[in-house]
């Protein structure tokens, strides 16, 4: 299974979820998909979706998935990593009216260089070969650092402090 998460910003996500349900409808993705789409416009019509996640819910859908892909908030991927997982980052971009500015792309930059424990997807295209490539994506991921949260909040904390310095 795969779970993707966008979040609960205002600003919806409709470049994200439209492209997962396009490749579930066309056969590219073929197991089942579950999404939270907080205030994204689009409907999906080939995945199973809701708006908002309960907490416990969404630890669950993390838990059980195989790929957990997620936007660009720190919020949504630290779950995953809590969890041992290593999540597809696709952050949201200013260009597409996804967010106010690009915070997301820097910071997903940061953090994919710095702790190189994330996978980012920067360019929607190149969404499916990061799915289909997943499994050999995440062996040369730091899963040490994924699977340490005491380590990775530490890092965390100090990058975040660094950008506000």
């Amino acid at each position: 299974m795969i779970f993707v998460t966008v979040g609960t910003h205002e600003q919806g996500f409709e470049r994200l979820i439209k492209k997962i349900d396009d490749l579930v409808r066309d056969g590219k993705i073929k197991e089942d998909v579950i999404m939270q789409i907080g205030f994204t416009q689009y409907k999906p019509k080939y995945c199973k979706w809701y708006t908002i996640i309960p907490y416990e819910d969404m630890h669950k859908y993390i838990d059980d998935a195989r790929i957990v892909i997620t936007h660009g908030g720190p919020a949504s991927f630290i779950m995953p990593l809590q969890i041992g997982k290593v999540p597809i980052v696709v952050p949201r971009q200013e260009k597409y009216h996804e967010h106010i500015n690009n915070h997301q792309v820097e910071f997903t930059k940061h953090i994919s260089s710095r702790l190189g424990n994330i996978i980012p997807v920067y360019e929607i295209e190149d969404l499916i070969d990061t799915i289909e490539n997943y499994d050999n994506l995440v062996s040369n991921v730091d899963k040490k650092m994924a699977m340490h949260n005491k380590e990775f909040i530490k890092g965390f904390d100090k990058i975040v402090k660094g950008l506000f310095d």
